[in-house]
């Protein structure tokens, strides 16, 4: 299975819990007006899942859904340089469709590919942010982040958790704004998810939003989905994860760019030739996963190791410091962007798969579930998909556990990006269904 600047209108404004309320009022305001891409009919989407196989876990399109591109103000990593983040918004239509929609705030995957917008229908996490939730019903509003296609800022500040929530905050005010133009009627509730990077991103804008602008989001819950929460810690694995070429390097040189204090020369962190250009790699202009891997630019490929690989781009005094040492730069760094330590009042999900060899659920889903825990939390659920995903695609209903085989290349490398999605999505809509 493959997934593949205007003012708030008065009368809307009532609806919706308001359209501004940040500290900047431009944030979240519309830098350009927005563009119906495509329209999607129930048909079409019932189609694509069905040739996908995504169809037993989507079930079939009630609505059509309207693809529109944003443009909108946003700030940068600092919270003060005033910048753009461009992003869509899934707006459910049709007749059996007119009831006002609760709001999606979605936060993507990790994404190496600077022109990418979501703003597009043939795209597959687009279409299954379309598939799963607006031809449900759902208005969704998903941003493409700083530094990614129309966005202005010069870099993206990968898993930092504060730009990240703005950011996605500001796509929340972005679509109310919006939502008059292009035939949106929203409920004013909203909830947050996202996957992968995405799972940090809604989680720090769930938290963001609970803490500093209660009055005006109307969050109702938050679905966190295989996200890496517990940075800090995972930069004690002795072991690599798988993706560790891209993930690592592309954190490290992100907080460098935040803080200035990461590493002191980039030559102390990265080996040659990475360090030559390593700073500026991640996000390509031209270059994905695959390519960054086959052109040499990133090591990788048929018998190379996580371990082998991490080993290969990075100083190993450098990796040895972060962990051993609770004073390591990057440590430090690293404990600004936990999760860890808040209390939600919305109800939450946390979902992942045992299995997943990039986000591992036991660092980051059990340790955040526990953590919540600890200060008696009851709005908390956490849910384990990897029955679901092994028997789904391990070859006899189970995962392969020959390291040496093709099977267990395949079913590994497609875990986290491929596999998993789908069936945490699901569970997903399974808690907004409870509450929208």
């Amino acid at each position: 299975m493959t997934y593949f600047r205007l003012s708030c209108v008065a009368a809307a404004a009532v609806l919706l819990v308001a359209c501004g309320g940040s500290d900047d009022p431009d944030r979240g305001s519309l830098k350009e007006a927005p563009v119906t891409v495509a329209t999607l009919t129930a048909a079409q989407i019932d189609a694509g899942t069905a040739a996908s196989g995504l169809q037993p876990i989507t079930g079939k399109a009630k609505c059509d859904v309207k693809v529109v591109a944003l443009n909108y103000y946003t700030v940068g990593a600092q919270g003060t340089e005033s910048t753009n983040a461009s992003g869509v918004m899934l707006v459910p239509g049709g007749a059996a469709c007119t009831a006002a929609a609760p709001l999606v705030a979605y936060a993507k995957g990790t994404d190496l590919q600077k022109p990418r917008t979501l703003a597009n229908p043939q795209d597959t996490e687009t279409f299954l942010l379309a598939a799963m939730y607006a031809a449900q019903g759902y208005a969704v509003v998903a941003t493409d982040y700083l530094g990614f296609a129309k966005s202005d800022y010069t870099y993206h500040p990968y898993l930092h958790a504060d730009s990240e929530a703005r950011t996605v905050l500001d796509s929340v005010r972005a679509a109310r704004a919006a939502a008059t133009t292009v035939g949106a009627s929203l409920s004013g509730k909203v909830m947050f998810t996202g996957y992968s990077q995405g799972g940090h991103s809604s989680m720090a804008a769930h938290r963001a939003a609970e803490r500093d602008h209660p009055a005006e989001f109307n969050v109702v819950a938050g679905a966190h989905l295989a996200g890496p929460y517990n940075l800090s810690g995972s930069l004690k694995l002795p072991d690599a994860i798988v993706g560790v070429q891209f993930f690592v390097p592309y954190l490290v040189t992100a907080w460098q760019k935040v803080y200035g204090n990461v590493y002191t020369d980039v030559k102390t962190a990265f080996k040659t030739p990475y360090s030559g250009y390593i700073e500026t790699l991640l996000p390509n202009p031209t270059l994905n996963y695959t390519t960054l891997v086959t052109s040499g630019m990133l090591p990788g490929g048929p018998g190379v190791t996580p371990n082998q690989a991490r080993d290969a781009v990075f100083q190993s005094d450098f990796l040895l410091g972060a962990q051993t040492s609770a004073t390591h730069p990057l440590v430090l760094a690293a404990k600004k962007n936990d999760l860890l330590g808040w209390s939600p009042k919305a109800r939450v999900l946390l979902c992942g798969g045992a299995g997943d060899p990039t986000v591992p659920p036991a660092v980051h889903q059990a340790v955040m579930k526990a953590d919540f825990d600890s200060r008696g939390l009851t709005n908390v659920s956490s849910v384990d998909v990897d029955a679901m995903v092994q028997a789904t695609f391990g070859p006899g209903g189970k995962a392969p556990t020959d390291p040496a085989s093709a099977a267990f290349a395949t079913y590994y490398g497609s875990y986290h990006g491929t596999y998993e999605p789908p069936f945490c999505h699901a569970q997903a809509r399974g808690l907004f269904d409870l509450v929208k």
